[in-house]
């Protein structure tokens, strides 16, 4: 008797278990499950198993995707400065760079972008340049690493704290990886800033 049962737990475990997600077997929410709203850059007329009316959405890119173009005048996000960084890997060049690179209109924003580097600069710098630029983080007191300068003995500049943060110097690699490229220039800022105190 016990294997009977047994055995029909688990028929009705296995009957009740879908293999093929993309038909599940039961939907309790099919208008949760099969949304109407359109995923960004996805075809409007994509079936996703519904029965409904297509509707022809004539101002969509030539009817294949769900986002409008761009509002004539914008920036492009990789183009935002008024000149071309990328083809300039000169630190001389870089060094002239003496002021902050974009626009800001407000001083809110000025202290928005020192907050921001401030605090980049303590997950990403202060462990070896400390939290003064001063040279002194924990891997410089702990002797891990030497040689660290203080930011107040070198003729820097926001263009050559850049560069050295994209491109690396000496000891130190770079960090394009960890900062895209207005991070980088919020954390140059924040360097001068440092350097200036």
């Amino acid at each position: 008797m016990n294997q009977y049962l047994l055995f029909l737990i688990i028929i009705i475990s296995l009957s009740s278990c879908w293999f093929d997600k993309k038909k599940p077997n039961i939907v309790y929410m099919p208008d949760m499950y099969y949304s109407d709203a359109y995923e960004p850059y996805s075809d409007p007329y994509f079936d996703y198993n519904k029965k409904y009316k297509k509707i022809k959405i004539s101002f969509f890119i030539k009817g294949k995707t769900s986002s409008l173009l761009p509002v004539k005048g914008t920036v492009s996000k990789n183009n935002f400065y008024n000149f071309n960084i990328k083809s300039y890997k000169d630190f001389n060049y870089f060094k002239k760079i003496k002021k902050y690179p974009f626009l800001v209109k407000e001083v809110n924003e000025k202290i928005e972008i020192i907050e921001t580097g401030k605090k980049l600069y303590k997950i990403n710098c202060s462990i070896c340049h400390g939290d003064n630029g001063d040279g002194q983080g924990q891997l410089v007191k702990n002797e891990k690493i030497l040689g660290i300068p203080n930011y107040k003995e070198r003729d820097i500049t926001i263009g050559s704290v850049y560069y050295v943060i994209t491109y690396g110097k000496n000891n130190m690699n770079s960090y394009a990886s960890q900062l895209n490229e207005i991070d980088r220039w919020k954390v140059a800022e924040y360097v001068i800033l440092l350097k200036n105190k």
